[in-house]
């Protein structure tokens, strides 16, 4: 029998536990469209307190989140301020302009994160020209910012910034609870600036799917308008949301270990000829490396990498990802380090 897929391309790919799926077999469901799904209520409930706000809503993905929240918050032709490498740049198909109608204006931050003075200076007056700015986006942690936590003071301080300037504020928090994880700081705590914010249950916290969207009454009255207008309601979501409640119980204080085992990774990739890494900006579960050899590119390397089966995710020509989750064990580290070292040493 061959040996399992170390699979380090995304934290997307963990797969429900035996006793998640108990939970999700045993959850109690209701038509969630209605309001009458008692799993997705508790849910709902315990996603708002959790993140400090009056009302939440779930939903199927996080991409779905942003784009509601995106739509709530702005008219179509107005601006959503973010940082140049954020999730609704290139990862969300366009959905932006294609659903909210919104125009996305871009800060290049550091390691995906802006300052206040950046965004002060970004900021401009009325101009019937001009997209009027309208929202101001996180990400938080920053995807293709290798999972960098943004500092408390700073987030404070562009929220601060933009609703001076009457700017509603949104945080992608897909990652939010590995930031929580990583400096001990509470979700709401992160997010009390914030006028809407989301957490992805698919990911480190291994549930099979779904995310939460929380902010004010009005504005989640609004998003679940939304979400019926652009097929969101999941009727007995019960039975996912049962995983999302049984992840916050069992796996959150799980996601210190992934971030232990994303540094052990990143430490043994500093030590390998051909790959460039700083591993001490390493802080939560993903891993950026890039490759340095001319006999290889990230494409021609990942495809070596998963022959020998170890799953890595090309993030441009020369840029590789690898993200820990409750899949990867130590032993799963050790090994891509082997096989990595194997496939450059060979070149």
């Amino acid at each position: 029998m061959s040996a399992p897929l170390i699979d380090l391309f995304s934290d997307t790919k963990t797969r429900p536990t035996a006793a998640m799926r108990v939970a999700m077999a045993n959850a109690e469901v209701g038509d969630e469209r209605a309001g009458e799904d008692p799993t997705v209520r508790a849910l709902e409930e315990r996603g708002a307190a959790l993140l400090g706000k009056e009302s939440a809503v779930y939903l199927p993905s996080g991409t779905m989140c942003n784009e509601i929240a995106l739509a709530v918050h702005c008219r179509p032709g107005e601006a959503v301020i973010c940082e140049s490498g954020a999730h609704i740049v290139g990862f969300e198909a366009g959905g932006p302009g294609a659903l909210a109608g919104v125009v996305l204006d871009p800060i290049p931050g550091a390691r995906g994160i802006f300052t206040a003075a950046q965004l002060t200076e970004h900021l401009r007056a009325d101009n019937l020209q001009a997209p009027w700015q309208r929202l101001v986006s996180v990400e938080n942690t920053t995807n293709l910012g290798g999972g960098a936590v943004w500092p408390l003071e700073e987030l404070d301080a562009v929220a601060n910034v933009a609703h001076g300037a009457g700017l509603a504020t949104h945080m992608d928090g897909a990652r939010l609870l590995n930031a929580t994880v990583a400096r001990g700081i509470g979700a709401d705590e992160y997010a009390r600036q914030f006028d809407s914010v989301w957490i992805d249950f698919s990911k480190g916290l291994g549930a099979p799917g779904g995310a939460l969207l929380a902010g004010s009454r009005a504005f989640i009255r609004e998003a679940r308008r939304w979400q019926l207008r652009i097929g969101g309601a999941m009727r007995q979501g019960g039975i996912i949301a049962a995983a999302c409640i049984y992840a916050l119980d069992n796996n959150l204080p799980l996601l210190a270990v992934d971030h232990a085992r994303a540094r052990r990774l990143a430490d043994g990739l500093a030590h390998l000829q051909g790959i460039t890494i700083d591993a001490a900006t390493v802080e939560t579960n993903l891993v950026y490396f890039d490759i340095v050899t001319a006999a290889w590119n990230a494409k021609t390397l990942a495809d070596a990498a998963l022959a020998q089966g170890v799953r890595l995710c090309p993030m441009g020509h020369r840029r590789m990802r690898a993200v820990t989750h409750l899949d990867i064990d130590d032993a799963g580290i050790e090994r891509t380090l082997e096989v990595l070292k194997g496939l450059l040493a060979s070149a």
